[in-house]
């Protein structure tokens, strides 16, 4: 598409930026969606020391799906890797709206340079 061809230090330097978030985030396969947190929950056995407690500790993934938000509990062994891979889900998602907004902006400028050679 020609808008992507706009013309000036911005637009490079957008387009710059662009490439680098196209090479740092290849689209994986083993990214995460959503949070992972630690929640606590009583079993509901009334001789439990979770009675007067807290609870038992328990990790929740929460993401969505068809637009249905989904809640699955992990194991805690799983719980430091798949932080990681949440936290990189959420890089990539960020990185994905950033390229959204930096094509929108390249579109701006190539309309407003082609308006000019008018």
């Amino acid at each position: 598409m020609k808008w992507f061809k706009a013309k000036g230090a911005d637009a490079a330097a957008l387009r710059q930026r662009k490439y680098q978030l196209m090479r740092k985030y290849q689209i994986p396969e083993n990214f995460l969606p959503g949070s992972l947190v630690e929640t606590y929950r009583k079993c509901g056995n009334k001789n439990c020391h979770c009675a007067s407690g807290k609870g038992h500790p328990m990790w929740q993934l929460t993401f969505m799906v068809d637009g249905k938000k989904r809640v699955e509990s992990i194991p805690s062994e799983w719980a430091d890797e798949l932080l990681v891979l949440v936290e990189k889900g959420r890089e990539f998602k960020h990185a994905v709206a950033e390229m959204h907004a930096i094509n929108a902006q390249l579109l701006a400028m190539f309309k407003r340079q082609m308006k000019k050679k008018r």
